[in-house]
C-alpha cells in the first residue's frame, strides 16, 4: 500500500447535478431555436445547425469563464442571472464575428435570429429561477436540509453562522457552536455573542446521537492536535466533517485552490493571468489597441506636430517604470513638460506646475498625453487596464512605506485602472492617497474578470479621462 492509498488524497468535489444543469442549458438553447422555426413553418437549414453549434460551444466556454456552474448553495440568484446574461452576450459577439467571415444570418431570416437571441437568455434565466425557487421552498419547509454545528466560536465561525442564518435557501440549519475553551480570548478571535451550545464531548455525543448532520471546524491553524483528535473521535459517527482553514489571517491576493496529484495547494499571492486567462487578456488588449490606434491615427499625428512646434524637445517622453514582475520597462507618453526627468529623483507634477507647457496642460487634463501607451500595449509592456505604472524612483520609495505595494506588479501596468475610475487619479501628494490607490489596484487583481476590464474602460470613457486632478 503506497502513501496515497494509506493516507488518502483530496479530490475535486464531484457534483453530477452541475453536469445535468449544463445539459439542460444546451437543450434550452436548441429547443428555443427549434420552436421558433416550427412556429413560423421554416424548414431546418444547415445554417441553423451552425447557429446552434456556435452558440452551444461558445455559451459553454463563456459560462465556464464566468464560473456559472461552479456555484454552491450560497450563490444568489441575482449573481447567477448576471453570469448567464454576460455569457450569452459574448455568444452574440462570437456569432456576429463569425457572420462577418462567413454569412450565417440571411437578411430574410434575420428577424428570427434576433428573436432566438432574445428568447434564449429569458428561457435559461427563467428555468434557473424556477429551480432555485422550488429548491428554496423545499428547504424552507424542512426538506433536503442539514443540521450543522460549528467547532470554534472564531470570527470565521461567526461569518459562517451569519451565512447559514441569513440564507435559508441553502438548507443548512445552524444548531450552535461547540468548543472546550469558553473563555473569551481576543487574540483567538472568539466573539462574546457566540454562546456555546456545549464542549467538544457534548458535540461528539450529539453527533453519535444523530442530532447533527454536518460539523464545520473553524479552529485556528495552530490547533492542529485538537483538530486531529476531534476528527478521530467524530469518525465513530456518521456526520460529515469539513475543515474551514482560516486563510483570512493572510492578506490573500487572487487566491485559488489547486491540486498536485491529489495534494491540495492554495495560492496566497498569485496573478490572475496564468494560462487561458492570460491569453484572453492579451488578445483583448491587442484587438482593442489596434482598433483604437486606427481611430486616433489623425489626432495622433496632429498632437505630435503640435508638441514638436510648441516647445523644444522630443515629441515622445520616455520614462523607466516597473512592469510585470518588477521588471523595468520604458513607458511612452506625449511630452507635456519642458523637462524629461528619469533619474533617481522624479518630481511629481503639481497644480500650476511651471514645468508643464500650455499644450501639455491641455493634454494632461484630457489624458491625450497617454495615447502613445497603446503602442506600449502592442509591444506587450503594458495592458489597457491595470495598475497605473509609477516612476522607478517613486516605486523604490513607496515600496518601503506601503505594505503589499509591490504586489501590484503581479500584473502588467495599465493605461487606466480600477483606482483611476474611483477617484485616485493624478497627484498623490500624501501617503494616504497612494495607499488608497494601492488598495484599489490590489482589489482589481483579486477580482479580475474580462467583464471588469470592459466596465473600467466604459467608466474611463465617461468619467476617467477628464478631471481636475490631472496636472
Amino acid at each position: 500500500m503506497n502513501k496515497a492509498q494509506k493516507f488518502g488524497i483530496i479530490r475535486p468535489h464531484s457534483n453530477k447535478l452541475i453536469a445535468l444543469i449544463r445539459l439542460l442549458d444546451v437543450i434550452v438553447i436548441g429547443l428555443t431555436l427549434w420552436a421558433i422555426l416550427e412556429l413560423h413553418a421554416i424548414e431546418w437549414d444547415r445554417k441553423y445547425t451552425w447557429w446552434l453549434l456556435i452558440s452551444v460551444v461558445s455559451f459553454g466556454i463563456f459560462a465556464e469563464f464566468n464560473e456559472l456552474y461552479r456555484h454552491s448553495r450560497g450563490l444568489s440568484i441575482q449573481a447567477e442571472i448576471k453570469r448567464i446574461l454576460i455569457s450569452w452576450f459574448w455568444v452574440l459577439i462570437v456569432i456576429i464575428c463569425a457572420d462577418q467571415a462567413y454569412p450565417l444570418v440571411d437578411p430574410v431570416f434575420r428577424q428570427y435570429f434576433w428573436m432566438w437571441i432574445g428568447m434564449v437568455p429569458v428561457e435559461i434565466v427563467s428555468w434557473h429561477i424556477i429551480i432555485s425557487t422550488v429548491a428554496a421552498i423545499i428547504r424552507k419547509n424542512g426538506r433536503n436540509t442539514r443540521r450543522v454545528a460549528i467547532v470554534g466560536a472564531t470570527r470565521l465561525g461567526s461569518e459562517l453562522k451569519r451565512i447559514f442564518i441569513e440564507d435559508e435557501s441553502m438548507g443548512l440549519h445552524f444548531v450552535g457552536f461547540y468548543d472546550d475553551r469558553q473563555k473569551i480570548e481576543d487574540g483567538r478571535g472568539v466573539l462574546a455573542e457566540n454562546k456555546l451550545e456545549g464542549n467538544l464531548q457534548q458535540l461528539i455525543k450529539n453527533a453519535k446521537g444523530g442530532n447533527i448532520d454536518i460539523v464545520y471546524i473553524t479552529l485556528p491553524l495552530r490547533a492542529e492536535h485538537r483538530i486531529k483528535d476531534l476528527i478521530e473521535q467524530l469518525s465513530d459517527s456518521t456526520v460529515s466533517v469539513y475543515y474551514v482553514p482560516d486563510l483570512f489571517v493572510f492578506d490573500l491576493l487572487r487566491s485559488s485552490l489547486h491540486h498536485i496529484k491529489g495534494i491540495p495547494v492554495i495560492s496566497i499571492l498569485d496573478t490572475p493571468f496564468y494560462g487561458v486567462d492570460g491569453i484572453i487578456k492579451r488578445v483583448f488588449d491587442i484587438l482593442l489597441s489596434l482598433i483604437i490606434l486606427i481611430i486616433i491615427a489623425i489626432p495622433f499625428v496632429i498632437i505630435s506636430i503640435s508638441v514638436r512646434m510648441g516647445s523644444p524637445g522630443a515629441v515622445i517622453f520616455k520614462q523607466r517604470r516597473y512592469g510585470i514582475g518588477g521588471e523595468k520597462i520604458v513607458v511612452w507618453k506625449f511630452r507635456t513638460m519642458t523637462v524629461s526627468e528619469d533619474g533617481d529623483k522624479v518630481k511629481q507634477a503639481k497644480k500650476n506646475d511651471p514645468r508643464v507647457t500650455k499644450l501639455g496642460a491641455f493634454l494632461r487634463r484630457t489624458s491625450l498625453d497617454e495615447l502613445p501607451q497603446f503602442i506600449n500595449v502592442l509591444q506587450g509592456r503594458m495592458s489597457i487596464v491595470g495598475p497605473r505604472p509609477h516612476a522607478v524612483a517613486h516605486n523604490e520609495w513607496y515600496r518601503g512605506q506601503i505594505k503589499g505595494y509591490m504586489l501590484r506588479h503581479k500584473v502588467k501596468p495599465g493605461i487606466t485602472g480600477y483606482a483611476q475610475i474611483n477617484g485616485y487619479r493624478g497627484e498623490t501628494d500624501t501617503l494616504d492617497k497612494m495607499e488608497g490607490r494601492i488598495e484599489y489596484d490590489l482589489a482589481y487583481i483579486r477580482n479580475w474578470s474580462l467583464w471588469l476590464d470592459v466596465k473600467i474602460i466604459i467608466l474611463t470613457i465617461f468619467k476617467g479621462f477628464l478631471g481636475a486632478k490631472a496636472y
